[in-house]
């Protein structure tokens, strides 16, 4: 049995959630989400809570249980509060900044990285060495704060890079002589 799986997703108020088939989409303040969920799965919302069970127990379907409700659960939460991911930036010289619909990166390259900013997604840096990504999509607000780290991710030795905010490097010592 899946321990996520079994617990209902609640509906907030001000959220209307529909449900075509496997098809299941949310709207609420922020914005509007749809996903597609596997065969599976059943889907069914009744009394404000949205409901996902297994269609039978096998092993596929009980292991698709708990990420389609996960699924569900992210849509919900994104139109209601939103995704952040916060990214720093260590390195002498290395630093960010939002400019028209572009992030402009130095990062030690003999050029400016300019990394154009997708529609849906909002950038803002509080800091020249802090990034804050944040959309409704948690999936595409990861995606894009993975592209950013692939710049320039941190290396182990004097941890310079683009990490994000609650990761730790693990530090390796030098060569010695």
């Amino acid at each position: 049995m899946s321990r996520i799986g079994k617990k209902p997703v609640a509906v907030p108020n001000g959220v209307t959630v529909t449900i075509d088939g496997q098809t299941v989409k949310v709207k609420g303040p922020k914005g509007e989400l749809q996903t597609q969920l596997v065969d599976l799965v059943d889907v069914k919302l009744e009394d404000g809570q949205v409901t996902v069970s297994p269609v039978d127990q096998t092993k596929p379907a009980r292991s698709a249980w708990g990420m389609s409700r996960t699924l569900v659960s992210n849509l919900i939460t994104g139109v209601t509060e939103g995704f952040t991911r916060k990214l720093e930036i260590n390195g002498v010289g290395y630093r960010a900044a939002v400019q028209g619909q572009g992030l402009q990166l130095n990062l030690g390259y003999s050029h400016d990285v300019v990394y154009p900013i997708p529609q849906g997604i909002e950038i803002k840096t509080p800091k020249p060495t802090e990034i804050e990504i944040s959309g409704i999509d948690k999936q595409r607000v990861g995606q894009v704060a993975a592209e950013i780290r692939g710049w320039r991710p941190p290396e182990p030795y004097k941890g310079k890079g683009i990490k994000y905010a609650e990761e730790t490097i693990f530090r390796k010592e030098g060569k010695k002589k």
